[in-house]
């Protein structure tokens, strides 16, 4: 399996997925040139793509899901809330209604030959979820806009082999920032975004033997910097409770206007 970041940070996400066989975008919050122009950096195109998963209805998530939808003719899967908040969202456009494909959270189902599991998480949107992708014993997890986790969503992301996982902000930065505090109130909540630190420690209780690789995403374009939250998380994996250190594997940090290698799992 592998993951490729066409864009990730707070003014646009997308995720390419897949396998030597098949691939899926999850999410689409960039234009459908920037996506299609960040596959073909990685060999792939846009109408290869098997479908789309959106996690939730944010625009920074589905502001060029319209275009793909209609171009294209992918099929897109969110939750029934997420299908039912983007229909309510003017800048998407029409979107045929035989493109969307409700799923439940927990409930597993396939696209192309891999496996997709979608896992709730706490966040501030309508019925959100992050996606866990498999094939044969390969794992790769997109996991991020978590405001928080708990012992239960650290099990159902035990044994991945490659992770992008959210570093959002650095705490001080956004603290002391220009945000407006019930922003930074929102974006701090049990229902915003996971910190570099918060990031790191979740991080550390998810490494093993076979881990390939970490990828830092969704980072804050004011309230955080690339170095910074590497660092951050390199730090928090060396002092915790587990056998790890940071520098035992790759951490990668995804760029917000430009697409990451293909990181293999």
């Amino acid at each position: 399996m592998e993951l490729c970041s066409i864009a990730s940070g707070s003014s646009g996400n997308c995720i390419c997925v897949g396998t030597q066989d098949s691939h899926l975008l999850i999410d689409a919050g960039i234009s459908g040139k920037r996506i299609e122009t960040g596959l073909n950096s990685a060999g792939l195109k846009t109408s290869e793509m098997e479908a789309i998963l959106i996690t939730h209805e944010h625009i920074d998530h589905i502001a060029g899901l319209g275009v793909l939808a209609r171009r294209y003719g992918l099929p897109i899967y969110g939750t029934q809330g997420t299908l039912d908040a983007i229909r309510s969202v003017k800048s998407v456009g029409k979107i045929d209604p035989a493109l969307l494909h409700p799923i439940v959270p927990e409930q597993e189902f396939p696209i192309g030959d891999m496996i997709v599991h979608p896992i709730s998480i706490s966040h501030d949107a309508a019925d959100p979820v992050a996606y866990i992708m498999k094939s044969d014993t390969k794992k790769i997890g997109v996991i991020t806009d978590l405001g928080t986790y708990d012992d239960c969503l650290v099990e159902k992301l035990q044994d991945m082999d490659v992770i992008l996982l959210e570093a959002n902000h650095d705490v001080r930065m956004l603290q002391t920032g220009s945000y407006p505090y019930p922003l930074k109130q929102r974006i701090l909540g049990d229902r915003g975004h996971l910190s570099n630190v918060l990031s790191g420690q979740l991080l550390g209780r998810l490494l093993h033997d076979r881990f390939k690789a970490v990828v830092l995403g969704h980072l804050s374009q004011e309230n955080n910097f690339a170095e910074l939250a590497y660092e951050t998380v390199r730090l928090e994996v060396s002092m915790g409770e587990n056998p790890y250190k940071g520098d035992d594997f790759p951490i990668y940090v995804a760029k917000r206007g430009e697409a990451s290698q293909m990181i293999c799992a």
